[in-house]
């Protein structure tokens, strides 16, 4: 008598799963791009920055090196630097932090609303009113929801200070009918292969409406030129490569589709999963969420995982480590007069489902009936 083969794994993301469905189009654009001989800032790039911000109903749209890039071109387009303070969360990507002090200032931590995992709007009023020399706030749109954009940009405005959107994980994501990204002064997009509008490398993009800080960001990213090997001011080298921009462009129209059904699997796991002990996700009213990843708040993670594990499903931990304890920053970073207790007790309880556009039917269901046998 034979052994029954284990079941095949259910991977928490397949990165490699839309190039094997979109393998035509992808091989096309990266040959368009090697037959032109035109490798670095060409219409390839002029191009999807003309199709992404016009999608998004962005001014423009500068395309650099990578979704880290983006935050600290933002900033220094802002003329934020060495002397200033910039607020942001600790329940994040560290790029959100490690941006601030590349570009020479300090960052300021708040503490997250535990439900949605975004930027508490009443911590950010306190820390404001407590802290001086605020020149910006990121906030950060984590796992693909909004955040509270209206009163967040209200106190922003009352209070005088910047407000840069991290938008890295929230590509078509919406507060009514308005995108992300279209409500602070400028916004940072990642196209890092996982995202939901993700290249096939790194790369990243800054949008914005003013036409003098579009002008600015496009000097910046290429060692403050704006005549070639003339620096006007002073820049950096963060430019989206040619291929990167094609397989953008390829990707792009897919997005929605995409985003549709990362919102399907969504579904099917909040009917799939209710009734156990774990926190699900739940959508800010008059908000289009996008699942970049579909994280669950759970007590007992490690028992969870475990079971996980053994019955082949993948999961991961987005992020297991507030920045402010890890140990490049700990100690040393300026907190909430409140403390973060929302934001450590969400670091030792969020669990990342398998989540991408990809994902078959059977696949989710095996990942609800793993949990649900893990969990009753």
């Amino acid at each position: 008598m034979c052994d029954r083969a284990p079941p095949r794994p259910v991977p928490q993301m397949d990165v490699g799963a839309f190039y094997r469905a979109h393998r035509g189009e992808i091989d096309a654009a990266v040959a368009r791009v090697l037959d032109s001989g035109w490798y670095v800032l060409g219409t390839e790039g002029d191009a999807f920055e003309a199709e992404f911000s016009a999608m998004f109903g962005y001014g423009g749209a500068v395309g650099v090196a990578s979704g880290t890039d983006a935050l600290i071109l933002a900033l220094k387009a802002l003329d934020i630097g060495r002397g200033d303070r910039v607020i942001t969360v600790s329940h994040t990507a560290v790029a959100t932090v490690a941006a601030i002090e590349i570009a020479g200032a300090e960052p300021v931590l708040v503490d997250i609303d535990p439900v949605s995992f975004t930027m508490d709007p009443a911590d950010l009023e306190r820390a404001l009113a407590a802290t001086a020399g605020v020149k910006a706030v990121i906030v950060v749109h984590l796992y693909g929801q909004p955040a509270d954009l209206p009163i967040l940009a209200d106190i922003c405005k009352r209070r005088g200070v910047k407000l840069i959107e991290d938008c890295a994980q929230a590509h078509g994501a919406r507060v009514g009918a308005r995108f992300v990204g279209g409500f602070g002064d400028i916004a940072a997009f990642s196209f890092y292969p996982t995202k939901n509008l993700g290249a096939f490398g790194d790369g990243g993009a800054v949008c914005a409406s003013d036409p003098t800080l579009l002008e600015t960001l496009r000097a910046l990213r290429q060692y403050g030129w704006r005549r070639r090997y003339v620096s006007d001011i002073a820049g950096m080298n963060s430019r989206l490569d040619e291929i990167q921009a094609a397989i953008l462009r390829a990707r792009l129209p897919q997005l929605e589709a995409g985003n549709r059904r990362r919102r399907e699997i969504a579904a099917a796991y909040r009917a799939g999963l209710a009734g156990l002990d774990l926190v699900l996700p739940v959508e800010r009213e008059g908000t289009t969420h996008v699942y970049h990843q579909y994280v669950v708040r759970c007590r007992d993670r490690d028992a969870l995982c475990a079971r996980l594990r053994a019955a082949r499903v993948g999961f991961n931990i987005h992020y297991p480590v507030p920045v402010h304890l890890q140990p490049a920053y700990e100690d040393r970073l300026i907190r909430s007069e409140g403390g973060l207790a929302s934001t450590e007790a969400a670091a030792r309880e969020v669990l990342s489902l398998p989540i991408y556009p990809e994902l078959d039917d059977d696949s989710v269901v095996r990942t609800i009936d793993a949990i649900r046998q893990a969990m009753n």
